[in-house]
């Protein structure tokens, strides 16, 4: 079972034709950092597997980007840099992967992390499980790629709700919205996402990959922008991580006390 990320990312195959790569993070809550996300993306662009199950180990799935360990005199470039290539890479490689691909939440995901387990086509969770966007919170503009992602999958009265008041949700309110596909017992997850992903391998691999070509691009199809309005949510996002405000909002988050907006 190789180490990859300095042993903070492992893939192993735990059923015939499944690749399963394990976050394993535990000092930072299985945050995604540079080296995380420059693995997931080279090794899921390498594979020779029918079916890529993604989870993580401990307690919580991933509390979302390593934003605590990024230097305060370049923050904000180091802030846009980390979300702009390695988290994009990573998540452009999990979308391309032409097989299916399944998120076993073991635990909280939150930001980021909700956003990769949102880029797999299926997800089982374990009944404690929380899940939320905090961007509300920390003065960010997230990505309009991203927050359609959200809005395909559980529409946009819920992606809304989600991103505005920035709280979590619990798993049994992620299925009923269809964030999640099933929930499992915590001492059962492991085995059942292992059985979930090989009866997914199992099946015909040309029908596997028409299917999500088909699927994928209908999605693109309804979500498509045009060039001009497509440059100019890039330019308001990339155009956050410079504000007072963003500064602001990730201070107050690491002091873990309320931030004071200056909406600026």
């Amino acid at each position: 079972m190789p180490d990859l990320a300095s042993g903070k990312l492992r893939l192993d195959e735990p059923a015939p034709h499944v690749a399963r790569l394990t976050i394993d993070n535990p000092a930072k809550r299985n945050a995604l950092d540079h080296e995380i996300l420059d693995a997931i993306a080279q090794t899921i662009r390498e594979l020779d597997a029918r079916c890529l199950l993604i989870t993580a180990a401990g307690p919580v799935f991933s509390a979302g980007y390593d934003i605590g360990g990024l230097p305060r005199d370049e923050f904000a470039h180091e802030a846009e840099s980390l979300v702009a290539h390695p988290f994009h890479d990573a998540i452009e490689a999990l979308e391309a992967f032409p097989y299916p691909s399944v998120a076993a939440l073991n635990g909280h995901a939150i930001g980021g992390g909700l956003e990769l387990a949102l880029s797999c086509d299926l997800r089982l969770a374990a009944p404690d499980a929380k899940f939320g966007m905090p961007p509300a919170r920390l003065g960010l503009v997230y990505s309009h790629t991203g927050l359609r992602k959200f809005i395909d999958v559980i529409g946009v009265a819920r992606t809304r709700e989600l991103f505005y008041t920035a709280r979590n949700i619990d798993a049994r309110r992620a299925y009923e919205w269809g964030l999640v596909n099933e929930l499992v017992e915590d001492d059962e997850l492991e085995e059942r996402a292992v059985e979930y992903a090989a009866l997914i391998a199992a099946n015909a691999p040309l029908s596997l990959r028409g299917n999500k070509l088909i699927i994928g691009a209908l999605l693109s199809a309804e979500g498509a922008l045009d060039e001009r309005v497509s440059r100019e949510l890039v330019e308001l996002r990339e155009a956050c991580f410079r504000t007072a405000d963003f500064a602001e909002g990730v201070r107050a988050f690491g002091e873990k006390r309320r931030p004071v907006w200056r909406g600026e």
